[in-house]
């Protein structure tokens, strides 16, 4: 049996949606519907049952909070996991070359948390920005003009749907990957420029400071917002273009095939929030 958390998050929809109709599989949520467990990493009381009977779990990163909340619940996880003697954890992590985002730190604690637990298997997928996450933090403005502070820097984006179906398949047949950390990131890396011309618009990057000043008026959480600033200084500095991580082309190989356009994947995004 696999058990995806986060199910009904952005990537957990894609990756339930793949594997919609297996008996061997099931969802896990906070608030689940029929024929789902309720799974809530800040009530562990409730992961004992969500957790009974699971082979395999797809940790999908419970990312939105502090790093105090994450951490407690990726523990809470992890240690459900372990008491329920499942074989096999797959952990949704971040690149290698976001170790400079405010974020990092909860991935890189989890996955040494893996590696110390009593699992008997585990693979970790470092995943890379979206690029329909670019659609949020380097929308066009009313005129088409991106203003983001991405400097000259750019961005080795990837289309949450290859990621999803990366992690479809590794979840669905673990035992191959055991052990493995694999680096999913685009091949291409975006800059301000391709985004504005792939929407018909002009770039004009602003200051961080402009973009702390706009965030607060869009991010869901003040938490949110260094993170958004450091991703802006992150990609500005080319520490996001894919370069710095080793065996970039594993994305092509998982998937067999090319992946997805990361620009046209960012066009659609911003079509949909338009």
């Amino acid at each position: 049996m696999l058990l995806i958390t986060g199910a009904s998050g952005g990537l957990g929809k894609l990756i339930a949606g793949r594997l919609a109709g297996r008996a061997d599989v099931v969802l896990g949520t906070r608030a689940p519907a029929a024929g789902e467990r309720r799974i809530d990493f800040d009530d562990p009381t409730s992961l004992a049952d969500g957790f009974a009977g699971v082979d395999t779990v797809l940790l999908i990163s419970a990312g939105f909070g502090e790093d105090d909340v994450v951490l407690a619940r990726h523990e809470a996880a992890i240690a459900a996991a372990e008491k329920a003697g499942v074989s096999h954890l797959v952990y949704t992590s971040l690149s290698g070359d976001g170790d400079h985002l405010a974020y990092a730190l909860a991935h890189r604690w989890t996955e040494r948390r893996l590696r110390a637990s009593t699992l008997r298997g585990w693979t970790v997928l470092r995943n890379g920005l979206y690029a329909e996450f670019l659609a949020a933090i380097a929308a066009p403005g009313p005129d088409g003009t991106i203003t983001a502070p991405l400097g000259a820097g750019r961005l080795a984006a990837v289309a949450r749907d290859d990621l999803a179906e990366v992690a479809a398949r590794i979840a669905t047949d673990p035992a191959p990957h055991a052990g493995a950390v694999y680096e999913l990131v685009g091949e291409t890396a975006l800059g301000g420029a391709e985004l504005a011309a792939a929407v018909g618009g002009s770039y004009a990057p602003g200051t961080l400071d402009a973009a702390r000043v706009a965030a607060a008026g869009w991010v869901e959480r003040d938490f949110q917002i260094p993170m958004i600033v450091g991703t802006y200084s992150a990609i500005a500095g080319g520490f996001l273009d894919g370069g710095g991580v080793a065996a970039a082309g594993t994305l092509r190989r998982l998937l067999g095939r090319a992946p997805r356009s990361a620009i046209e994947a960012y066009v659609a995004a911003v079509e949909d929030r338009s």
